[in-house]
C-alpha cells in the first residue's frame, strides 16, 4: 500500500506453474492462491460498540472518531474492475536480501520494504492520489485538539494469516519491538521514541501519546508502522527476533503470505495470494493484488544476463535503468513484433538521489575543499551526452524533481580549474614522476571505491577524469550485500549511491547529527550540522505544507553547501518493457510511487491478451505497439485542481 509503496501484498503457493513472459502456461483463476489458516477466530459478539466492537460506526462520531469514505469516482485509483485474479508473475531481482525480516538490522533494503507492503498493513493508509488518510487495519481514528494524542479503532474483522484476530495489543507489541535496541536499528528508536508506550484502551481501541508535537507523528505511527502479531512476538526478545526470523516470515494481515518452502536462499523467493484475506471484499481492495503468485528470481549484479532472460521470456517485465540499453538494445524482434511493449511512464514519483557519496568521517572527505574538487571533476554533462543519450537532467538537490528542491543550489558543472585550485589549497599541488598528486609528505592521492561489476561503465569515466588530474581512484569489484554492509558499518571512503525519494521528505533520519556516528542508519556521510538539526525540529512542528517546503529548501541549501556527495543525474519517468499479456489501469503506475511495484498490486494477466500473444508468437504475426509515453498523471493534474497536491 501507499504506506510502503502503494501496493498490497503477495506470497507463496503450494502449487507452482512457471509463467513464461512470452506467453507461458495459461493460468487458471485461483489455481495457486491459498487459504492460510486452518481455522479463523469467529466474529466477536462480546465486545461492545463503545469498546470498538461491531456497531462502532454508529457511535463513532459521538465518541469523537472519524474515518474516510472513498468517493465512488475515486475508486478507479484503487484498481481496475476489468482485473482478473490468477496466474504467476515472474520478476528478476539483482540480489537476495540480507534478511527476510521487515524490521531490524538490514531490513532497510528495497526488497524488504517491498515485502512489507505485500505482507503487512498499517493502522491507516494513504489515498493513492490525494494522500489523505484512509482506513486499513483501523476503521476509525481520533486526534486530540492539541494533536498530541491519537486513538485508533481496529476493525474487529481484521485477521492474521493464521486466523488469529488483530487486537490493540498487537500495536503495543509492534511499538515495543521498534524500541528494542537489540534489533540493531537506531533509526527505529529515533522515530518511535517520539511516542509514549501505546495503551490498550479495549480489545480494539489503542491510544498513543506523542512526546513532542509533529505533523508527522500520525503518519509514522498510523501509516508507516507495519503492525506485527503479538501472539508471535510476545515470546521473543529483539535479538531472538533477528535470529529466528532471519529467513522466514511471521504471519501478516495483508492480501498475501510467504511460506518458508518458497524461500530458496540466494536463488529465489515467492509470495502467494490469500483466499482468506480479511479485507478482500472492501471496494478499495477488490481489484488489487490480482496475481496468485509473484516469484522473485535472483540474478546477482548482472543486468545483461537479466535482460537476456527477459528477452527469452523468463521474466514478465523489465525496468530499463541504463539509457544506452534503452536506446540501443530495446528494438529487438519481440518489440518490433509488438509481443513486448515499450513504455515511458511519467508520474509524480520523487526522483531520489544518485551520485557519489563521501564519508566525511575520514580522509580525504573530511575536507570540504576536497569534496567540492571531486564534484567539479565529475564530467556528468559529458557522460549524459555521450553515454546516456541526453536522457537525464542534472541533479543539484537531495530532492530533485520535486517542489522541495532549492532552486538556488549551485548548478555544479565540470570545472577542472576550480577543482585544481581547491586541491592546491588543501595541500595537493605537486605531482610525482608517475603523474599522481602528492602532498608535502610524499603521500599519493589514492583512494578506493567498491562497486558491483555491473556499474563499472558508470564509474570508469569518472576514474579516468580523476586520473587526468592526478587522483588515483582504484576500483574494487564487490557484491551488493557486502557493499551494503560496508556502507552501514561506515567502512567506505566513497560510495556510489542511489536512494529512492520520499513523498514526504524525512531529513532527520538521514541528516540528524545524533545519527552521524551510529552504524546502520541513513546518515551515511556523517552529517553534523546544528542548523540542520534546528530546522529538522522546526519541520516536525510545522503543520503548513507551504512552510514545510520552505524549511526543507533551507535544509537542502545547507546540505548542498556542505556537499557530502557529487550528484549525477535523474529522470522524471520510468522505462518499462513487458510481455503483452497484461491488463492494467490507464495510468499504469500509481501517482506517487510511480514505479514497477505498482505492477504487483494493479496489473493482472488478461486471458484474452495472453491467448492472443501465444497465437501471434506461434504464427509469427505482429501485435500493435501502443503509445510510447504515458502521461496520465501529468495530464490529469494539469486539467484539474482536485488532485493538485
Amino acid at each position: 500500500m501507499m504506506r510502503k509503496f502503494l501496493v498490497l501484498g503477495i506470497i507463496t503457493g503450494l502449487v507452482f506453474m512457471v509463467s513464461c513472459g512470452g506467453g507461458g502456461t495459461k493460468h487458471k483463476p485461483l489455481a495457486l492462491a491459498i487459504k492460510t489458516a486452518e481455522s479463523v477466530t469467529p466474529p466477536d459478539t462480546v465486545t461492545s460498540a463503545e469498546e470498538g466492537g461491531y456497531g462502532f460506526d454508529k457511535v463513532a462520531e459521538d465518541l469523537g472518531f472519524t474515518t474516510y469514505k472513498i468517493p465512488q469516482d475515486e475508486l478507479q485509483y484503487f484498481g481496475d474492475p476489468r482485473a482478473v485474479k490468477g496466474g504467476v508473475l515472474t520478476t528478476i531481482v539483482s540480489r537476495f536480501p540480507a534478511t527476510m525480516r521487515t524490521e531490524g538490522q538490514n531490513a532497510n533494503y528495497v526488497e524488504n520494504s517491498t515485502l512489507a507492503g505485500l505482507l503487512y498493513e498499517g493502522l491507516v493508509d494513504l489515498h493513492p492520489v490525494t494522500l489523505e488518510f484512509i482506513p486499513r487495519l483501523a476503521s476509525h481514528w481520533k486526534i486530540s485538539d492539541d494533536k498530541m494524542k491519537f486513538w485508533f479503532r481496529i476493525d474487529p474483522d481484521a485477521r492474521w494469516s493464521d486466523g488469529m484476530p488483530v487486537t490493540a495489543q498487537d500495536v503495543v507489541t509492534t511499538w515495543d519491538l521498534h524500541m528494542d535496541e537489540t534489533i540493531l536499528s537506531p533509526s527505529d528508536q529515533l522515530v518511535y521514541g517520539k511516542f509514549e508506550r501505546p495503551v490498550v484502551e479495549s480489545k480494539y481501541i489503542v491510544s498513543v501519546v506523542c512526546k513532542q508535537l509533529s505533523w508527522r507523528n500520525f503518519l509514522y505511527f498510523g501509516a508507516s508502522m507495519s503492525i506485527l502479531p503479538h501472539h508471535i512476538l510476545k515470546d521473543l526478545t529483539g535479538s531472538e527476533y533477528l535470529k529466528d526470523y532471519q529467513y522466514k516470515i511471521m504471519p501478516g494481515t495483508g492480501a498475501y503470505t510467504m511460506q518458508e518452502s518458497d524461500i530458496k536462499n540466494q536463488i529465489s523467493y515467492s509470495v502467494t495470494r490469500r483466499l482468506d484475506y480479511w479485507a478482500k471484499d472492501k471496494p478499495e481492495n477488490k481489484y488489487t493484488g490480482n496475481f496468485d503468485k509473484i516469484k522473485f528470481v535472483v540474478v546477482k549484479d548482472n543486468p545483461s544476463l537479466e535482460f537476456e532472460k527477459f528477452k527469452k521470456g523468463e521474466q514478465d517485465f523489465y525496468t530499463v535503468n541504463m539509457a544506452r540499453m534503452w536506446v540501443e538494445d530495446t528494438e529487438f524482434d519481440a518489440v518490433k513484433q509488438g509481443w513486448v511493449q515499450k513504455r515511458k511512464i511519467y508520474s509524480d514519483k520523487p526522483a531520489g538521489t544518485g551520485g557519489f557519496a563521501f564519508n566525511l568521517r575520514k580522509w580525504p572527505f573530511n575536507d570540504r575543499r576536497i569534496r567540492y574538487a571531486f564534484a567539479y571533476l565529475l564530467p556528468r554533462e559529458k557522460m549524459n551526452e555521450e553515454m546516456y543519450y541526453n536522457e537525464y537532467l542534472m541533479q543539484n538537490s537531495l530532492y530533485s524533481g520535486s517542489t522541495y528542491a532549492n532552486p538556488n543550489n549551485e548548478d555544479v558543472k565540470f570545472n577542472p580549474e576550480k577543482a585544481q585550485k581547491l586541491l592546491a589549497e588543501a595541500g595537493w599541488s605537486k605531482r610525482n614522476q608517475d603523474g599522481w598528486l602528492v602532498n608535502d609528505e610524499g603521500q599519493v592521492f589514492r583512494l578506493e571505491i567498491g562497486i558491483p561489476k555491473s556499474v563499472e561503465y558508470m564509474v570508469t569515466p569518472y576514474q579516468q577524469t580523476l586520473k587526468d588530474y592526478g587522483i588515483d581512484l582504484q576500483i574494487k569489484f564487490v557484491d551488493g550485500n557486502t557493499l551494503w554492509k560496508q556502507l552501514m558499518e561506515r567502512d567506505f571512503t566513497i560510495y556510489m549511491q542511489s536512494w529512492g525519494g520520499l513523498v514526504f521528505p524525512n531529513p532527520e533520519t538521514s541528516l540528524k547529527s545524533e545519527l552521524a556516528d551510529e552504524t546502520y542508519t541513513n546518515n551515511i556521510s556523517g552529517i553534523k550540522n546544528e542548523e540542520i538539526d534546528r530546522l529538522c525540529d522546526q519541520y516536525d512542528v510545522t503543520f503548513s505544507q507551504e512552510e514545510r517546503v520552505k524549511i526543507v529548501r533551507k535544509i537542502d541549501s545547507i546540505y548542498s553547501d556542505i556537499h557530502p556527495a557529487a550528484w549525477t543525474t535523474y529522470r522524471p519517468y520510468q522505462r518499462l518493457l513487458y510481455w503483452d499479456k497484461f491488463g492494467y489501469p490507464d495510468y499504469m503506475f500509481s501517482r506517487f510511487t510511480g514505479d514497477y511495484r505498482s505492477i504487483y498490486s494493479l496489473w493482472w494477466i488478461d486471458p484474452d491478451k495472453e491467448a492472443a500473444l501465444k497465437e501471434a508468437m506461434a504464427a509469427g504475426k505482429s501485435l500493435p505497439q501502443g503509445e510510447l509515453e504515458v502521461k496520465y498523471w501529468k495530464e490529469l493534474i494539469s486539467k484539474t485542481d482536485k488532485f493538485n497536491w
